[in-house]
């Protein structure tokens, strides 16, 4: 006869049956938002579309500003939408773990980033030696290609653009800092605590363009592999974000 569960397994048995519950909750959240919100908004600017074919040229120069208004909201919500769905999908995914060469995943995300980098004066700064990390190969390159977009965005009014990607080992066993460095337009420190939320945007969208989800997903997939994620930085003086990862053994 098997023994009964100690308290310490009953506690951890507990535990996984609310991950699982929290999960399937996210899981109900998803459809709902990819379904029925998607829905309405395809019918927005569906009729939208009507109105102003049935207006025809006649419509007044006001009439034409507002249904543009309308159509670029719900286009705005569209990308808002897509946005909060990678957002949630981060807490639901498996990881699967491999080696990742880091050098090969800052190397990847700047052959993504190319058309934002084109025209530009950039001086990469890639440290030599960096090092081999343990993750989820998917996540980390979404990882990079998340920091590096976002350096070189607040980057741009810069020439040249200074973007630094380095490490050094971290106090916590197993794990490394990274960092990624440019010579931006910087932030507030004040507000620093808005940079990793969804949606949480430092400055204006006249300014720069983007949903203010970049760090916040960059945020998620750190702490899912037992990480943490900070940001250093001032107004006009650059930023500088630090993160931890697992090292490759």
């Amino acid at each position: 006869m098997s023994a009964p569960p100690s308290p310490q397994e009953q506690e951890l048995s507990r535990l996984r049956a609310e991950l699982q519950a929290a999960r399937d909750a996210l899981g109900d959240f998803a459809y709902v938002v990819s379904h029925d919100l998607r829905a309405n908004l395809r019918h927005i600017s569906a009729y939208a579309g009507l109105v102003r074919e049935e207006l025809g040229d006649s419509t007044p120069a006001d009439v034409v500003s507002y249904l543009d208004t309308v159509t670029n909201a719900a286009k705005l919500m569209g990308r808002q939408i897509d946005g909060l769905m990678a957002w949630s999908q981060l807490d639901r995914a498996e990881l699967d773990a491999t080696t990742l060469d880091v050098q090969a995943l800052v190397v990847e995300a700047r052959h993504v980033l190319a058309a934002e980098a084109a025209g530009r004066q950039i001086d990469w700064q890639v440290a030599a030696d960096l090092p081999r990390l343990r993750g989820d190969a998917v996540l980390l390159r979404q990882l990079f290609a998340h920091l590096l977009s976002n350096a070189l965005k607040f980057t741009r009014p810069r020439a040249p653009a200074v973007i630094s990607i380095g490490w050094q080992p971290a106090d916590e066993d197993g794990l490394c800092l990274l960092f990624v460095r440019d010579n931006g337009v910087g932030f507030n420190p004040q507000q620093q605590g808005k940079l990793f939320h969804v949606f949480q945007r430092l400055h204006s969208a006249s300014e720069f363009e983007g949903q203010g989800l970049g760090l916040a997903l960059a945020r998620k997939i750190v702490e899912r592999h037992g990480g943490s994620i900070r940001a250093e930085g001032a107004p006009d003086a650059g930023c500088c974000i630090r993160f931890t990862l697992p090292l490759a053994a």
